[in-house]
C-alpha cells in the first residue's frame, strides 16, 4: 500500500522513532529483583525467635510432673505397706509385743517384798504365842495356817492385778498403734493424691504457657504480617510504576503507527494495552496473613496432661 504523500515525513519520523526504541534494550533491573520483595518485619523477627525460644520449654514441668509422679507411687506403695502390716497388729495376741519386758522382775521383785512383809506377821503372832504361854499349841497353829492361807490369798490377788495391769496397758498400746498405722496409711494416701494433683497441675502450667506463648506470636506474627504487607504494596507499587515507564514508548509508538496506518487507509493494528493493576495490598495483606497464622498453630493446639 502506498504512503500518501502528505503522511511520508511523518512515516519517516515514526520509523526514527520505533528503530531507536526497539533498538535500546528494556533495562529490566528498574522493575525486578529483591529491592521489589519486602523484608521481614521486626515483629515477625520477634515471632519468629520466640518460636524457637518455646521449643521445648515444656520439658521442664514434664519433669516435674515426672517427679511427682514418682513420688506418688512410692507414697502409695509405702501406703500399701502399711496397711499390710494391720492385720500383724489385730487378734488375740496383738497385745504382745507391747508388754513390757520388764513386767516379770517387777512382779518378782513385788512379790518378794510381800513375802518378807509376810515373814513379819508371822513372827508377831509366834511372839504372842510364847508371851500367852500358847506356843506350839493348837491355838497357835489356827493362826498361822489361817495367817499364811490369808496370805497365799492376798499373793494370788496381787500377782493377778499386775498380770492384768500390764496385759490392760498393752492392749491399749496394741489399739492405739492400730489407730496410728492406720492414720499413716491414710496420711500416706493423701501425700500421693497431693503428688497427683502437682503432676496436673505441672500439666495445666504447660498447656497455659504454651498456649499464652502461641497468643502471643500470633498476635506478634499478624502484626508484622499487616506492616510487611503495606510494605510489599508500596514496593509493588513502584515497581509497577518502573515497569509501566519502561514499556511506555512502546505503547505510545503503537499508538501512533496505529494512527498512521489509518490515516493512510489501512487497516490498524491491535492496540496496545498494559498488563491490569491488581491491588498491590491486598494480594500482598493475603499471603503474608496466611503466613502469620502458622505461627499461631505452633503453639496453640499441642496440650499435655
Amino acid at each position: 500500500m502506498a504512503i500518501p504523500e502528505f503522511l511520508e515525513d511523518t512515516v519517516k519520523d515514526y520509523s526514527k522513532q520505533a528503530t531507536a526504541a526497539y533498538s535500546a534494550p528494556i533495562n529490566t533491573d528498574t522493575f525486578t529483583g529483591r529491592q521489589f520483595v519486602a523484608g521481614q518485619d521486626p515483629m515477625q523477627t520477634q515471632a519468629s525467635a520466640l518460636a524457637t525460644q518455646g521449643v521445648g520449654s515444656y520439658q521442664p514441668y514434664l519433669q516435674a510432673a515426672q517427679t511427682a509422679q514418682t513420688s506418688g507411687a512410692g507414697a502409695l506403695g509405702q501406703s500399701a505397706q502399711t496397711i499390710g502390716g494391720l492385720g500383724a497388729l489385730t487378734g488375740p495376741q496383738a497385745y504382745q509385743p507391747f508388754m513390757s519386758p520388764y513386767q516379770s522382775q517387777v512382779i518378782d521383785a513385788t512379790l518378794s517384798e510381800f513375802d518378807k512383809s509376810r515373814l513379819a506377821g508371822q513372827q508377831q503372832i509366834r511372839d504372842a504365842a510364847v508371851g500367852s504361854g500358847n506356843f506350839g499349841g493348837g491355838r497357835e497353829g489356827a493362826m498361822m495356817g489361817q495367817y499364811n492361807a490369808d496370805s497365799l490369798a492376798d499373793r494370788s490377788a496381787l500377782q493377778a492385778q499386775m498380770l492384768q495391769q500390764g496385759f490392760t496397758q498393752a492392749n491399749q498400746l496394741g489399739q492405739q498403734n492400730f489407730l496410728n498405722q492406720g492414720a499413716i496409711a491414710r496420711e500416706q494416701q493423701g501425700l500421693a493424691g497431693a503428688f497427683g494433683n502437682q503432676m496436673n497441675q505441672q500439666f495445666g502450667l504447660s498447656d497455659f504457657g504454651r498456649q499464652g506463648m502461641g497468643q502471643d506470636i500470633n498476635a506478634l506474627g499478624t502484626l508484622g504480617s499487616v506492616n510487611q504487607a503495606q510494605e510489599q504494596a508500596l514496593l509493588t507499587a513502584d515497581q509497577q510504576a518502573a515497569q509501566t515507564g519502561a514499556y511506555e514508548p512502546y505503547g505510545r509508538l503503537n499508538q501512533y503507527g496505529n494512527m498512521l496506518t489509518g490515516l493512510s487507509g489501512g487497516m490498524q493494528g491491535q492496540q496496545y494495552a498494559s498488563d491490569p493493576v491488581s491491588d498491590p495490598y491486598a494480594n500482598a495483606l493475603g499471603a503474608a496473613t496466611g503466613v502469620a497464622g502458622l505461627f499461631g498453630q505452633i503453639y496453640g493446639g499441642r496440650k499435655f496432661g
